[in-house]
């Protein structure tokens, strides 16, 4: 099982990530994108590479908007592959136009 991470420290590296609200610890980003085709472009790109990490985010589509909420069931909070997760998405995100 992966070790913990506190989200607080984990935020100062992830400046686009806020603390999910709520008992569990997870980080949670919200994105646009110019439209449903860019948001689903995104999605498809962060879901190929977390797949292949073994590794699947809690996320929700709205036309141009995309909700990514990550955390590590099995160890009960935020590692290191979320934070892996996270960084993917960014560099994804800004690729893609996402904001």
């Amino acid at each position: 099982m992966a070790d913990r991470l506190n989200v607080d420290a984990v935020l100062k590296d992830l400046p686009l990530w806020r603390a999910e609200p709520g008992d569990r610890p997870a980080i949670r980003r919200t994105l646009k994108f110019a439209d449903f085709n860019a948001a689903f472009g995104f999605m498809t790109r962060v879901a190929l590479h977390a797949d292949k990490a073994d590794h699947h985010p809690e996320w929700s589509n709205v036309y141009n908007g995309v909700e990514i909420v990550l955390t590590t069931h099995d160890a009960g909070g935020v590692t290191d592959k979320d934070v892996t997760l996270a960084r993917f998405v960014d560099e994804t995100a800004a690729a893609m136009g996402g904001k």
